[in-house]
């Protein structure tokens, strides 16, 4: 071959090269699939190129096998195991199942000290008196493969991105959805005193809190907590507030009754996938009582003086089974001064950096020491414990705190 032969060829060969770069990068410029993508990327390597057995693994959820030509029967192997000594192109090692197989040569492609793919090629005909193009397009091969394994982790980083925001989207509805049902102010009788706070977690819970005047003398109060996360949750939580809503203002139902009719709300809601605890009361003023069920709630507690009660008759939480087995409903002759703290497990839950809960005792420890204070300055004082609690630990769920007080002269 003379020197100008050789030349046209080195100049022929480069302008392949070039076109071939050029298609791949223009199927990736114009969104092509990862399926599209292979198929030019097959063209270039088996029919352009002469390679006449390949495979290519990549790394999606798990590492598998895009692409495949020329062997026979099923090779199965996980190349992160066999490969990831390899930082370059190398030779492969004796290995019995490659061996078998006839693959030769492996081309790793790496970002950033992570592996995207595996290459591995076997071509060489030992019959035949020529190079093998694995070994004359060495480089060729292993730039096009790092241009297509780049642009594969691009679009899968992409999808990523595309779910992430659509999540945190979701996310902003299902907040706003939720600061709609948990109230600042509250409309309450001569002779009560409410205070709420709420802390959303980053993750939207299923939170609610709700006060609801009847009349002059009494009052219907509740919180809620839906169990999960998210938009679905909040969608939940709404149609329970509807529901609640609805039966407090347009029927007399007892609580008993609420209770029941709820929980077939919520059956039909969630098809037993979801379910709801529920503390709801009713406070009479002029007969000085409170009437309450706790259904499944983590339960509040009443203070009156220096004692503490919990508040635990009641029910299994809403949604469970598809009729509550029995409902008891708690019955309480109210003092001069009474204070009740509702709330969620947001609160008694939290656990510190050693991984100890906030728990009950320490919540009640907080009301004795603060008895004397406004409800405002009640929860105020229980989130500063909290606070001072958890340290650097992170808030894992939403917390809700609803604190009455009921006087009677």
């Amino acid at each position: 071959m003379t020197r100008l032969d050789r030349l046209t060829e080195k100049l022929q060969l480069n302008r392949f090269k070039l076109t071939s770069l050029l298609e791949m990068t223009k199927a990736i410029n114009d969104n092509a699939t990862v399926e599209e993508l292979l198929s030019v990327y097959e063209t270039i390597i088996r029919e352009q190129l002469g390679i006449s057995k390949l495979m290519l693994f990549n790394e999606q959820n798990n590492w598998d096998c895009l692409l495949s030509f020329g062997i026979q029967g099923e090779i199965n192997l996980n190349p992160l195991e066999l490969f990831s000594q390899y930082d370059g192109i190398s030779v492969l090692e004796s290995n019995s199942l490659l061996e078998q197989a006839g693959f030769d040569v492996l081309i790793p492609v790496y970002h950033q000290s992570q592996p995207l793919a595996f290459l591995i090629i076997g071509d060489i005909d030992e019959d035949e008196i020529k190079i093998s193009p694995t070994i004359k397009h060495m480089n060729f091969i292993q730039t096009i493969t790092n241009i297509l394994a780049v642009a594969i982790e691009n679009k899968r980083l992409a999808k990523e991105n595309i779910i992430k925001e659509r999540m945190n989207k979701e996310l902003e509805l299902a907040a706003e959805m939720q600061a709609m049902l948990v109230p600042e102010q509250f409309e309450v009788p001569h002779g009560m005193e409410v205070a709420a706070h709420y802390q959303p977690h980053q993750q939207v819970g299923g939170d609610y809190y709700d006060v609801i005047p009847l009349n002059n003398n009494e009052v219907i109060f509740c919180m809620a907590d839906v169990s999960g996360k998210g938009v679905s949750a909040a969608f939940l939580m709404a149609n329970f507030q509807a529901n609640l809503h609805a039966l407090v203002q347009y029927t007399d139902y007892s609580l008993s009754d609420m209770v029941e009719v709820l929980n077939n709300r919520v059956n039909q809601s969630t098809r037993g996938e979801r379910f709801i605890t529920l503390f709801i009361a009713r406070v009479n003023f002029k007969q000085q009582s409170l009437r309450y069920i706790n259904a499944g709630h983590n339960p509040p507690i009443l203070m009156r003086n220096s004692d503490l009660f919990l508040l635990e008759k009641g029910c299994i939480g809403l949604g469970m089974l598809e009729d509550i087995p029995r409902v008891e409903e708690g019955n309480i002759r109210l003092k001069k001064t009474n204070t009740l703290l509702l709330y969620t497990d947001g609160l008694t839950e939290l656990e510190n950096p050693n991984k100890e809960a906030f728990g009950l005792e320490r919540l009640g420890e907080t009301m004795l020491q603060n008895r004397n204070v406004s409800m405002s300055e009640l929860n105020d004082s229980i989130v500063e414990a909290m606070e001072q609690f958890r340290k650097s630990a992170p808030y894992f769920d939403d917390t809700a705190l609803l604190s009455c007080r009921f006087s009677f002269s």
